[in-house]
C-alpha cells in the first residue's frame, strides 16, 4: 500500500495525461481524400529506354485523422518506381502498393489509381537522320532558289530503339524568303515529330539559300 501511494500524485497526473493523449488519438475522425503525386523514377538502367506513354502523376487514396490529411506534409507524397531489377528488353507489370509510395507519419496508404503500370523497355540506340530544309514563303516574283546548303546535313537522334529506327528525317521551322535576292544564312531549329525521340546533338543548323533572278524558260 505504501508503494501504491508513493508519489501519487504524480501518477495520477501521467494517468490524466495518458487518459488525454488517448481520447485524442482514438477519438478524433479518419478522414479518407486523394492526392495527386508525382511519378518518380529510380535506377533507371542506362542502356534501356521506357518506349511507353507514362503518366506523370498517380492519383492516390490516403487515409488518416484530419490534422495529417490537411497537412501540407501531402505534397512531399510522391511515387517511386525502383527500376534496378530490369536488365533486359521487355514489359514488366508495376502494382503500385505501399512499398512504392513515400509517406509521412500517421498516414495510411488506400489505394493507387492507376493501381498498375505496364512498361515496355528497350534497348536505346542513336543515330543519325537527315536535315530537310522548310520554306513558309518562296522568294520574290520574278526569283526562284538556286541552291541551299544545311550546316550540319544529319543530326544525332536517342531513344528506343523502335522509335527512332521509324524516323526518317527531321524538318527545319519554316523560312520565309519574302525579300530574299541573293544569298543569306538562316539558323534554325529541327523539329522530330515523336515525343519518345530526343536530340543527341544540337538540334539548331545553319542554311545558306542562294536565290536567283529567273531566266526565261527556267521553272521555279
Amino acid at each position: 500500500m505504501r508503494w501504491v501511494l508513493q508519489n501519487a500524485g504524480w501518477k495520477l497526473l501521467s494517468l490524466g495525461i495518458a487518459v488525454v493523449l488517448w481520447f485524442l488519438v482514438v477519438g478524433e475522425p479518419t478522414l479518407t481524400t486523394s492526392v495527386s503525386a508525382p511519378l518518380e523514377f529510380r535506377n533507371i538502367p542506362s542502356e534501356l529506354e521506357v518506349n511507353a506513354t507514362v503518366p506523370e502523376r498517380v492519383q492516390l487514396d490516403v487515409r488518416g485523422s484530419p490534422s495529417l490529411v490537411e497537412s501540407s506534409d501531402l505534397a512531399k507524397i510522391a511515387v517511386v518506381l525502383d527500376l534496378s531489377a530490369v536488365h533486359r528488353p521487355g514489359v514488366f507489370t508495376f502494382t503500385l502498393g505501399r512499398n512504392y509510395v513515400t509517406m509521412p507519419a500517421g498516414v495510411e496508404f488506400v489505394r493507387a489509381v492507376p493501381t498498375q503500370l505496364r512498361l515496355r523497355f528497350e534497348y536505346r540506340v542513336t543515330r543519325e537522320v537527315p536535315v530537310q530544309v522548310r520554306f513558309s514563303k518562296p522568294p520574290p516574283d520574278g526569283y526562284r532558289v538556286r541552291s541551299r546548303a544545311i550546316a550540319p546535313e544529319r543530326v544525332r537522334l536517342t531513344g528506343a530503339d523502335s522509335r527512332v529506327g521509324q524516323v526518317d528525317f527531321v524538318e527545319t521551322d519554316p523560312i520565309d524568303l519574302t525579300g530574299v535576292v541573293g544569298e543569306r544564312e538562316f539558323t534554325v531549329q529541327t523539329f522530330v515529330g515523336d515525343p519518345h525521340v530526343r536530340f543527341a546533338s544540337s538540334p539548331v543548323v545553319r542554311v545558306r539559300v542562294a536565290v536567283e533572278k529567273m531566266q526565261p524558260g527556267d521553272t521555279p
